[in-house]
């Protein structure tokens, strides 16, 4: 089944997207499914899930295609007995096949999945009481594994107010055999119906479900795929938990064009990452012509070469690698780099590195590069909005080109004009893979979603309804910059700092800070904005040696910047508040530093 030709069938001679009326996720699943029985491939394995919970060398579970959309169509038809089409359904359970039949399983029934967390992992508390209060779930899907924590996390409400809770790894899967579609009405349109909700961190701000349509994920869809340019074979082990939207989009989106998804949970990497190294690395069973994908944070570059380096003796070969697709966070040359020494010799190729942007509210990717590329921007020039090279300066990474059909521009936020190419502004989507909005957020949708720009500096530029993203980034030499925050600029005396590059000055300065560890914010002072910088130590060290480290980091930054640190604060390792992706959460913990 060449998948290259199915997707080719929703793209019209002029090139343009051209979705069937009233298309979605479950309609483009059950087409594969049923190419893929009549080609004798639904006995094809599509889920490998390792369990690490009972044994260090982990229990390894297998699904088949059929034997998914038997999963899925049971959790559907179980859903469209309890519940109405529209109904809101959280998803609480670790990284599991489970976590994907009861997603797939509510988008069959017609229904609206919120992907939310693992029930048994602590530190979500405050954030999941946010969003069931602003999502309104009529329904919890768990697991068994999940099921006692669900219950023990709704214990305290009047029994009137609890959501129902259904454990999907209970229901048989006879219940699959009553499942039928939901009928669409003659002459409606479903193209911008919801197809889940995909809940913020709250790193940046409270959590606010963003609106995906069937129109954008289909649409993000077939971006990812001709963007990705995935070659098959292929097979694709995923650690990021299921609730964030790259891990889940991208899981989904395998399982349905029916490829093989191997899941391991984020703490079984964590806790050895050489897990996912051997998941990556060729297997015995693999056709010879196997192309392995995988998509991954930044950290995960660092935290791999560290604790997942090869023996002599290890029998590791990555030459099967097609791409590790780098998002979430700003992609460092100092991760790249440490991640190629490390496994290089494995068989590792430069070019199986592809650093992304994207974010929730255009579903998922944005840009896609080819390859890793920094180049070295003056810093005094990116301080007045330029990106200007220098041979000493800040190393910043492409994010590659925009995908295709959508529009991306760099807007003036203040004059809403678009700027030549080379000066920083912030980045402006408008395309069909662009979200409906956030959910019962009129003004904050309007802010976001409904914006017009002025003046344009290219021909047949639609004129509305452009996304503003909130992230500042630079076109230079064709491809995208990504420059930080436009609400996280350290602005001091009237110059604007970019928080990361603070924190790269403060992590080369001294051994004594952990990589991807530190936060830089600016907090209100009598006259001008204060820096304050939260540090973890590295792995190991002491507080005995916070003293000099701070002195050095002050010099560093001082130097580099022009500015002098007001507050350098240790932490020990993990103490510092991160978002649920991994990314250090700088308006979270400046708002900690501010409520003492």
């Amino acid at each position: 089944m060449d998948l290259g030709v199915i997707i080719q069938r929703f793209i019209d001679e002029d090139g343009n997207i051209v979705l069937p009326q009233n298309f979605t996720i479950p309609a483009l699943a059950e087409m594969l499914h049923f190419m893929g029985a009549q080609m004798g491939k639904i006995d094809d394995t599509n889920i490998r899930y390792w369990d690490f919970s009972q044994s260090a060398e982990g229990e390894l579970v297998e699904y088949s295609r059929r034997e998914v959309n038997t999963r899925v169509k049971a959790v559907a038809a179980r859903l469209m007995q309890v519940g109405q089409p529209g109904d809101r359904v959280a998803i609480l359970a670790s990284n599991s096949p489970e976590y994907l039949f009861a997603f797939m399983g509510a988008m069959y029934a017609s229904q609206v999945p919120i992907p939310l967390y693992d029930p048994n992992e602590p530190g979500h508390g405050e954030h999941l009481k946010a969003v069931l209060g602003d999502s309104g779930a009529k329904t919890v899907l768990t697991n068994k594994a999940g099921a006692p924590a669900v219950r023990s996390y709704f214990a305290d409400l009047p029994a009137a107010e609890r959501p129902r809770i259904l454990s999907v790894d209970s229901l048989p899967d006879s219940l699959a055999e009553s499942w039928v579609p939901l009928e669409t009405p003659e002459g409606t349109d479903t193209a911008h119906d919801t197809s889940f909700l995909q809940y913020t961190s709250g790193s940046t701000r409270m959590p606010a479900g963003v609106v995906l349509t069937n129109e954008s994920i289909v649409t993000n869809v077939i971006q990812i795929y001709t963007a990705a340019k995935l070659k098959q074979p292929l097979r694709a082990p995923i650690w990021l938990p299921l609730h964030h939207d790259m891990g889940i989009i991208v899981s989904m989106l395998l399982v349905v064009l029916g490829n093989e998804v191997e899941l391991m949970a984020p703490r079984d990497f964590m806790q050895q990452p050489k897990r996912w190294i051997d998941q990556i690395a060729r297997r015995d069973d693999d056709p010879e012509n196997i192309h392995v994908y995988s998509v991954i944070p930044n950290f995960a570059l660092d935290v791999a070469a560290r604790y997942a380096r090869l023996a002599e003796d290890d029998n590791v070969d990555l030459s099967a690698v097609e791409g590790l697709i780098i998002g979430s966070e700003s992609v460092t040359q100092a991760g790249v780099d440490t991640f190629m020494e490390a496994f290089e010799g494995a068989g590792l190729r430069f070019s199986s590195l592809r650093p992304a942007y994207g974010l929730a509210e255009a579903t998922l990717i944005v840009t896609l590069a080819d390859e890793p590329r920094f180049t070295r921007f003056d810093r005094e020039q990116l301080a007045q909005r330029n990106v200007v090279e220098a041979a000493e300066g800040l190393p910043m990474a492409s994010t590659g080109r925009p995908v295709r059909w959508m529009d991306l521009v760099i807007v003036d936020p203040e004059t809403r004009n678009e700027v030549e190419d080379g000066r920083v502004g912030e980045i402006w989507i408008h395309g069909a893979n662009v979200a409906g909005g956030y959910l019962d957020r009129d003004d904050e949708t309007r802010e976001s979603f409904d914006n017009t720009i002025n003046e344009t500096l290219r021909e047949g530029l639609p004129k509305d309804n452009w996304l503003a993203t909130g992230d500042l980034g630079a076109i230079y030499d064709g491809e995208v910059y990504i420059t930080g925050r436009l609400k996280e600029l350290v602005v001091v005396a009237g110059r604007n700092h970019y928080p990361q590059d603070i924190e790269a000055t403060v992590m080369e300065a001294t051994d004594h800070v952990r990589p991807d560890s530190v936060a830089a914010f600016a907090v209100p002072g009598e006259d001008v904005e204060r820096l304050v910088i939260f540090v973890e130590r590295a792995d190991g060290a002491s507080s005995d040696g916070d003293l000099a480290a701070e002195d050095t980091i002050r010099a560093a930054v001082t130097s580099t910047h022009g500015i002098s640190p007001d507050v350098v604060e240790f932490f020990a390792p993990n103490e510092i508040d991160r978002s649920s992706s991994g990314k250090i959460a700088r308006r979270v913990n400046m708002k900690k530093y501010l409520e003492r």
